[in-house]
């Protein structure tokens, strides 16, 4: 079983502990059946509460969402449609999603994923074409610019690094959902004029990404923050909610791999958060950036080997 890390800082400012809302796509089973099998490994009733949806009320975990992919689930109205999701089964992302939870209790998510494997169910490597993800929603510390701005720069830094270390699934590299972040995004950030503020970082984050298809998804804090800004400018998150987490969709999800667990991509999450505590490595990072930008003859997509010189030797991503 993978150890689980601490996060550099575990509670928010007003002492409670950070949580973590999971959500992990699989192929192999349909919903009610996904849902049977989280109710046989963690506990709970199965309801439905619609035609793609199911619950599993009062697990240990708390309640959990099942439901067929966003994506889809909407627009398979006709009986046509509805034939064609069946015969596809086999590459339609079904997820399930939990409350947040306390760090400590992932243990019991990698349980179910394991119940989850037994019973057929795969992860992205198994999925064709079609790549399956695990996002994880990390609550914040608190909602000021310091408790945001450090990370969103640690990772944006470290994105390509990861992404080389990690091998993501060609499919999924392939797809929108997790799109590198702007060039002219990671400048503003490691901009050492900048004077940051949240209403800089709005303007800054809507210029640059008006979108939801980053690996780390900032639309959703943005949103908390000023609902009215993020719809005018990125119209689907309307009926998106906001909150006060990270929404970090980098991840594979890779069940029934035997050396990948939902422990190993928080513990990556948590390296990501440790850059962004230590001021010194994330300088270095900074100017690290601003020089390979600045090369006159800079060759795009090496940042991943460029900021492997730093990140190799101060970093230990599991």
């Amino acid at each position: 079983m993978t150890d689980i890390r601490s996060l550099p800082n575990p509670r928010s400012h007003e002492g409670d502990t950070r949580r973590v809302g999971i959500e992990v796509e699989c192929g192999g089973v349909d919903e009610h059946r996904l849902a049977r099998i989280l109710a046989d490994a963690l506990g709970g009733t199965v309801c439905r509460t619609a035609e793609y949806e199911w619950t599993v009320e009062g697990s240990r975990i708390g309640d959990i969402d099942v439901l067929l992919d966003t994506a889809l689930r909407d627009k398979v109205e006709s009986n046509i449609a509805k034939a064609g999701l069946a015969m596809g089964r086999a590459v339609i992302p079904v997820e399930f999603v939990t409350e947040p939870i306390e760090p400590d209790r992932i243990a019991e998510v990698d349980q179910a994923c394991a119940a989850l494997a037994e019973a057929g169910a795969f992860g992205t490597r198994d999925g064709l074409f079609v790549g399956f993800g695990l996002h994880l929603n990390v609550a914040l510390p608190g909602t000021q610019i310091d408790d945001i701005l450090p990370v969103l720069t640690a990772f944006a830094l470290m994105e390509d690094w990861m992404r080389a270390r990690m091998d993501l699934d060609p499919s999924r590299r392939l797809q929108p959902f997790v799109e590198t972040y702007p060039s002219v995004l990671v400048d503003a950030l490691c901009d050492p004029e900048a004077e940051w503020s949240l209403d800089a970082l709005l303007r800054t984050y809507l210029q640059h990404a008006p979108n939801r298809n980053h690996a780390l998804d900032l639309l959703p804090i943005l949103k908390h923050y000023q609902s009215g800004a993020v719809v005018e400018a990125v119209p689907q998150m309307a009926h998106k909610s906001g909150r006060p987490a990270w929404h970090y969709r980098l991840p594979d999800c890779r069940i029934g791999e035997g050396d990948w667990s939902v422990a190993l991509e928080w513990n990556r999450w948590c390296v990501v958060e440790g850059v962004a505590s230590d001021p010194n490595l994330l300088g270095r990072l900074r100017m690290c950036w601003r020089d390979y930008r600045g090369r006159a003859f800079g060759m795009p997509g090496r940042w991943h080997a460029v900021s492997a010189e730093i990140l190799d030797e101060e970093v230990d991503l599991p």
